[in-house]
């Protein structure tokens, strides 16, 4: 199988990750408030897929051999959107919009509604589901395209999600890669005290997975691990261990981030905040 590696550009993926948390803090503060914690912590997981890894044109949204990404934690659709608009899917100020009355970015992703949306989410737990038929049916018909299923850690406590992973090894959908983040919290607390889920990367294994664990706020990691999964010849999973709301001051709080208040002046002083860490960053790279 030829390499899906394109060349790769550490400082421009930097750039996405930071630019995509600044279209969450716009929209976000546009709207008033938002599920920031966890549209923060897939900046650099959005950045590596959409800049470096998927086969996808803008130009032509619903090409049928395209690569597609599916949000199981679809209450995160702000980070996807502002991936989206970054991309040239939409223009920028449609972020503006976000949850907004005849908006076409509605809380959770709607295919309908949104370019770029490849499947509607909702729900949690069900979004791997979802992928599981994607893959399915581009086996069948014979069209290539690998389905990028992202979900958040505390919505795999949903036993469908096993129900999948079962379905997806017992036909060896080698074209699908679910991606975790692993951030440690859910809505009203942190997964260890909820339900804990012990050894994430075993559990991929044991129900017949190829697994690895991969810094998610490291693009290289990222990318090293997401080609990897790829091309490995086998269904794939990603455990990006993250931090909830990780990016500026203002989400990265020890208290509940899920869902918070944003307000213009929030996000112009995080937005700043962004850029300097971005050129502190850039001083750092060999």
């Amino acid at each position: 199988m030829p390499s899906k590696k394109k060349p790769f550009d550490v400082k421009e993926t930097m750039k996405a990750a930071a630019e995509i948390r600044k279209g969450v803090l716009r929209a976000l503060a546009a709207a008033g408030s938002g599920h920031i914690g966890g549209s923060m912590s897939l900046a650099e997981m959005l950045a590596v897929l959409y800049t470096d890894v998927l086969n996808i044109d803008s130009s032509v949204p619903d090409m049928p051999e395209r690569d597609y990404v599916v949000l199981s934690k679809g209450h995160c659709g702000p980070a996807l959107y502002s991936t989206l608009a970054y991309k040239g899917y939409f223009p920028a100020e449609e972020l503006l919009t976000l949850n907004k009355g005849g908006t076409n970015l509605p809380s959770h992703c709607d295919r309908l509604k949104t370019t770029g949306i490849d499947i509607s989410t909702g729900s949690l737990g069900q979004g791997i589901s979802l992928a599981t038929g994607v893959a399915m049916g581009k086996k069948l018909q014979g069209i290539p395209g690998t389905v990028y299923v992202i979900v958040g850690d505390g919505e795999l406590q949903e036993g469908q999600n096993w129900e999948a992973l079962m379905f997806i090894a017992h036909h060896k959908l080698s074209n699908i890669v679910v991606i975790v983040d692993n951030n440690g919290r859910q809505l009203d607390g942190y997964t260890a005290d909820i339900c804990a889920e012990e050894d994430l990367k075993a559990k991929f294994e044991a129900f017949g997975f190829e697994a690895v664990r991969a810094d998610g706020h490291d693009v290289r990691a990222l990318y090293d691990a997401f080609c990897a999964a790829s091309e490995c010849g086998k269904p794939a999973a990603v455990i990006c261990d993250t931090v909830k709301g990780h990016g500026c001051s203002l989400s990265e709080i020890d208290g509940f981030n899920h869902y918070m208040p944003v307000s213009p002046e929030d996000a112009e002083a995080a937005i700043a905040e962004i850029d300097r860490r971005l050129e502190v960053a850039y001083e750092h790279i060999a």
